[in-house]
Parts: C-alpha cells; structure tokens; sequence
C-alpha cells in the first residue's frame, strides 16, 4: 500500500509523461513491444486515483471530500481512455486536456502545498499526511 503523497506523485509524474507522449504525434495502435506506452501509466494513474479516494473517502474535511468527487470524475475520463482498443497521441492529448483531470492535479497541487513543511527553523509545520482524513 501507498500513502496519499505517493499516489499523487504517481498521479502529477504520469501526467507529465502523458503531456509528453501527446507532444510526439504517435497514430492510434495497440501498443507492443517496448515503450513507453500510456496505457501503462493510465493503468498506474488509475490505481493511484483509486486509492487516494480510499483514503480520503471517510473525512469529515469539506475540501477532501471535493477531491474525493474529483477524483471519481477523472477516474471515469481515464477508465474510457484505457477501455479504447489503441491510443495514440490525439487522444492522450485531450485526455490532457480533460477538465477533470485538470481539477484532479489542481486540488493535488493546492492540497500538497497546504501540507509543505515551512523551510524556516522554528516555524510552525503544516499538518502531516499521517493526519489525511482526520
């Protein structure tokens, strides 16, 4: 099992790869051989998604349970996408570009920011993700 900050990391790190694969023009295929291939980190994004809503699933924080809902939304835009037969670039693209999963990686961003631990000695520390759904 993952904690929340190693499924976002999943989660931010195989959106930069998608970003990167949309840029490379690559025709609708199934994908063979060695990669990289997206459906891979679809597959991986997915569980991460799944599991970061698990863990959030039963907080009572109003802000967790936007995330929670999000991330339900872009698992359904992701799932489609792994449900295709071939992928190429075009439709990496507008999954890129898909406002759900946008929203996702907006609240991860503003949610992990929030849990950034202040650089300066004797500040106080923002919450551990220890506390998630607390």
């Amino acid at each position: 099992m993952t904690n929340l900050e190693d499924d976002i990391e999943v989660i931010e790190s195989g959106y930069e790869f998608l970003l990167a694969y949309a840029a490379q023009g690559r025709p609708p295929q199934v994908e063979t051989g060695p990669g990289p291939h997206p459906r891979t980190e679809l597959q991986a994004m997915l569980a991460a998604m799944e599991h970061a809503a698990e863990q959030l699933a039963g907080s009572s924080n109003a802000f967790e349970q936007v995330i929670v809902e999000d991330l339900k939304k872009a698992n359904a835009v992701v799932s489609f996408v792994l449900a295709q037969p071939k992928i190429g670039s075009e439709v990496i693209d507008n999954l890129n570009a898909s406002i759900h999963l946008r929203t996702v990686l907006t609240d991860f961003f503003l949610y992990s920011e929030a849990f950034r631990p202040v650089a300066e000695e004797g500040e106080p520390k923002a919450a551990g993700w220890d506390k998630v759904g607390n």
